[in-house]
């Protein structure tokens, strides 16, 4: 399990063994407590590369034929935060909804990925979720305004190598102040995160760090200030936001 976090204004990157977090140093480890460390979104991306449409139910949900290709779209790195802060609702929206996603954090650059080497390429995965001003996505009639403001792009807690998990059937869920709201399995994608690695690397180079979010499940909705939003994912954990209003 791998995670980001800042000591003394420094940022690191370590692995969570129990309690504690070991930081690779060139010649020793260092070995710290994680209460004694701020938690940072688990990676740093360059870019995030999201899917629209990806689950069979979701398709099933919006009365849509199922794509005969992955639909991509991009969020800007600023829109990142991590577990525990806060997802601003901005004055712009009268309508801004959570979608819980699985995300897949690259690990090395790459470039024309066959689908069964992704393993090769990837870090690890973690909880996402692709926050958007569903209002201001129908006026516009793309995406990029209302999935790219400040803290709509909720990240980790923690990234979770692939030789630690089973994905093929486990379950992607998400709550509203502790009501589920999502509650489908990772089995229910129409496109493997393996097929989506092999179809974006084929469009563009992917960099260590970059996250491909695999898109969400039957029954996205609305959040509103003061709620407590979680996306949880079997064998990843939670990604847990309160959501507040943003200064106008």
């Amino acid at each position: 399990m791998i995670g980001r976090f800042k000591i003394d204004d420094e940022a690191m990157t370590g692995t969570i063994q129990g309690t504690r977090v070991i930081v690779e140093k060139d010649l020793y480890n260092d070995s710290y407590e994680i209460g004694e460390l701020e938690v940072l979104p688990p990676v740093s991306p360059g870019k995030i590369i999201c899917m629209g449409l990806n689950y069979a139910d979701h398709a099933l949900e919006l009365g849509m034929d199922l794509p005969d290709h992955p639909i991509i779209f991009l969020k800007p790195p600023s829109a990142v935060i991590g577990n525990g802060d806060k997802i601003l609702y901005p004055p712009e929206s009268n309508q801004v909804d959570y979608e819980a996603e699985l995300a897949v954090v690259i690990g090395k650059r790459c470039r024309n990925i066959a689908a069964h080497r992704a393993d090769d390429v990837i870090m690890g995965y973690t909880c996402f979720n692709d926050v958007t001003a569903r209002d201001l996505q129908k006026i516009d009639n793309q995406w990029t305004r209302a999935k790219s403001f400040d803290t709509f792009a909720p990240l980790g807690p923690y990234i979770i190598e692939p030789g630690e998990i089973d994905l093929s059937n486990a379950f992607i869920r998400s709550r509203v102040n502790g009501e589920m709201k999502q509650d489908s399995n990772i089995s229910n994608m129409i496109f493997t995160p393996s097929a989506i690695v092999e179809f974006i690397s084929h469009i563009m180079t992917l960099n260590k760090g970059d996250v491909i979010a695999t898109g969400t499940p039957a029954g996205v909705g609305e959040m509103q200030p003061g709620d407590i939003v979680e996306v949880e994912i079997e064998g990843i954990g939670t990604l847990k936001n309160q959501v507040a209003k943003a200064n106008a």
